[in-house]
């Protein structure tokens, strides 16, 4: 059984971006003293930390100087959490230099490649800057300078999450005309993302969405068979390791019986926490000839009960930072616990004038108020932090 138009819309989520002010920071040159050449084959994981990027640690900085003690102290340590920075935009390009810089030998920098023509079809909070058919100016504006750059820094290790929300909206919003318009766009960009950061120094992992959207029984194998085509289409490149779910989300890693599973419709739905996602969604790619080791981001699963619905993605109430970022999954497919979305960054706007409010933004499971999506949002992150779990 598949969910609704306006139910699937929902998981159109991603709503990232992030203030175009930065201050360069400080530090000494990192990386290691040979170039790195990572084997995608293992879990990079368990060698590797994920950097925590001095752009989200500014963020926090500033966030935590607005915060009376003992919770500024606790604000900071936040900032010491590897998070993944988001290259959401052609511009946002100039901000992962600053960032690479001290970046430890052990450590991996966390990069999310975001910024498809007719990005996020099916939302209108993170709707992107290049419009359908613009796919000559991804390749050219965006993807080779994204090489180019990681080619700068062979001595630093990368992990790279490849367009949240892409593919898996063209398994469920078919029916929505802005993705049927983007549907060769998607696939002939996600491909080409893969085969041309496809370097030594780096580990790929695709977005899979999560448990709610392509676990659902009718979802498995239609899913596994649109990313495993995008992977064989880049030429099965030696660096992609498998799938990243939960991206930006709010699903438990193992809740039992899992926050949705007494839903009338749960019975068309065995993947209720994102471990059983990982192993059905998993086995499924294997069938279809992809990688299938995954990641999972614990960013702001901290406390659940927040979402009204499955499909309610937008600045969740009462929710909090989770599980830290680790290799101890406790599951052979899952490299790693990771932070992907920075928390505190809005997924957009409830300004219902706005011209991408989306609805989802204004229901009554979603904080208020909010800013656009990106921009920081002082009293969510404040919240995050105060229902962390473990706590700070």
């Amino acid at each position: 059984m598949k969910l609704s138009t306006a139910t699937l819309i929902a998981f159109a989520a991603g709503a990232i971006g992030a203030p175009a002010d930065f201050v360069v920071p400080r530090q000494a040159p990192g990386g290691c003293s040979s170039a790195v050449k990572l084997d995608a084959s293992t879990n990079v994981w368990t060698s590797y930390t994920l950097h925590p990027n001095s752009f989200y640690k500014e963020e926090v900085e500033a966030a935590a100087s607005q915060m009376s003690e003992p919770d500024a102290t606790k604000a900071r340590k936040v900032g010491d959490i590897g998070t993944f920075l988001w290259a959401d935009t052609i511009a946002n390009i100039a901000r992962i230099e600053p960032a690479l810089q001290g970046v430890p030998c052990n450590h991996i920098f966390g990069l999310v490649v975001y910024d498809l023509p007719g990005r996020d079809c099916a939302a209108k909070a993170s709707n992107g800057e290049l419009p359908v058919g613009a796919i000559d100016r991804y390749k050219t504006e965006y993807i080779d300078k994204l090489a180019a750059l990681i080619k700068k820094y062979p001595n630093t290790a990368f992990a790279l999450v490849i367009e949240p929300d892409s593919l898996p909206n063209l398994v469920t919003n078919a029916n929505v005309a802005a993705c049927q318009q983007s549907a060769a766009g998607y696939r002939e960009g996600v491909a080409y993302a893969l085969k041309t950061l496809n370097l030594p120094n780096v580990v790929q992992y695709i977005d899979a969405g999560h448990g709610g959207w392509l676990g659902w029984n009718d979802n498995l194998k239609p899913g596994a068979e649109e990313l495993a085509s995008a992977y064989k289409n880049a030429g099965s490149p030696s660096q992609f390791r498998g799938f990243a779910t939960n991206v930006a989300g709010w699903n438990q890693w193992d809740a039992e019986p899992g926050e949705f599973a007494s839903h009338p419709d749960a019975q068309y739905n065995k993947a209720q926490n994102e471990k059983k996602y990982v192993e059905l969604f998993g086995a499924a790619l294997a069938t279809a000839g992809m990688p299938n080791h995954a990641i999972v981001d614990t960013g702001r699963s901290g406390k659940p009960g927040g979402r009204l619905e499955w499909g309610d993605w937008c600045n969740v109430i009462d929710s909090g930072f989770g599980r830290r970022p680790s290799s101890s999954t406790g599951s052979t497919l899952a490299d790693a616990f990771v932070w992907v979305k920075p928390g505190g960054e809005s997924d957009g706007t409830s300004d219902s004038s706005a011209v991408r409010y989306d609805s989802f933004c204004g229901k009554a499971d979603a904080f208020k108020p909010s800013p656009e999506a990106g921009q920081w949002n002082q009293a969510f992150f404040e919240m995050l932090l105060k229902n962390a779990n473990p706590a700070f």
